[in-house]
């Protein structure tokens, strides 16, 4: 089983990473527990064995995406770097210390538990790769103009790939994707995430009562609704349980792509048994 090396945190008492000295610009792959991220790193993988899959913790995920954590390793080989923030627990924390949800630039737990992790970690020669898909293409120019000082590479764009191949590929790779998708949510990001919308909170209020609940009364307290459909602010204790598009069922139809591009990187699971359908 390979050991997950920390920084920014002391955790599962494993010293911080250190990376081999060496003048060849480093490979790092940005791994979010998620199939875009996990294909992502199939496709560097195979051109580059040497790169690094690194992982901002934010500490407010389902556990089960460090079981499927375990079963990308153990898939693809390597370790995953965990890096953890020292200051935060996880997003909750953040609202409490900040007393900050969400504005127009964002989140702050965003900031504080994922882009000051990554900033502590990268080195100015890096070789960045993010799980940018076929449809995010408009994220990627919000990106570079933000962070102009990182050598952005993008596989699943190069690719032609969806985030729909995505789910396709991993899936039959024996990968079983972390439970927050097979609830129908569509990433599995932070339990009671601020930049979610109305169909996104009432998934939450369906799986997640007690999240739910938490977060319509900090937001109150905050006097920062996090649901703000065409600017105007839609509390959480107010929010219509049928408003909303978020669907029962995760995203699962997969294009040609999905089974034309990626015959080779998937060529690793011959032995592997078949994944498991989204239980709905």
């Amino acid at each position: 089983m390979p050991k997950r090396a920390i920084v920014g945190g002391m955790t599962d008492n494993q010293p911080e990473h250190q990376t081999p000295i060496s003048n060849a610009p480093r490979h790092v792959v940005w791994w979010s527990a998620g199939a875009a991220s996990t294909v992502t790193a199939m496709l560097v993988l195979r051109e580059h064995p040497d790169a690094l899959l690194v992982y901002t913790d934010p500490g407010g995920e389902h556990k089960d995406n460090a079981r499927f954590r375990d079963d990308v390793e153990k898939h693809l080989g390597v370790k995953v770097i965990v890096l953890r923030s020292e200051k935060y627990v996880d997003h909750w924390d953040v609202f409490e210390k900040t007393r900050f949800l969400v504005g127009p630039g964002g989140a702050r737990c965003t900031i504080e538990l994922k882009k000051r992790l990554r900033q502590q970690f990268e080195r100015p020669d890096d070789i960045q790769y993010f799980g940018y898909h076929s449809g995010e293409r408009g994220r990627i120019d919000g990106f570079r103009a933000a962070n102009p000082e990182v050598d952005l590479r993008t596989p699943l764009i190069d690719h032609h790939l969806f985030k729909p191949d995505c789910l396709g590929i991993v899936e039959r790779a024996g990968l079983e994707l972390p439970i927050t998708y097979r609830q129908g949510f569509r990433n599995a990001n932070c339990i009671g995430c601020p930049h979610g919308g109305m169909g996104y909170w009432n998934m939450i209020r369906k799986h997640y009562p007690d999240a739910f609940d938490r977060m319509a009364v900090q937001e109150r307290e905050l006097d920062n609704a996090v649901c703000r459909p065409g600017g105007i602010p839609v509390w959480l204790d107010e929010l219509d349980p049928d408003r909303g598009e978020m669907y029962d069922e995760p995203e699962t139809e997969c294009s040609l792509l999905c089974v034309s591009a990626p015959v080779d990187i998937t060529a690793k699971t011959d032995n592997q048994p078949t994944s498991k359908q989204p239980q709905t």
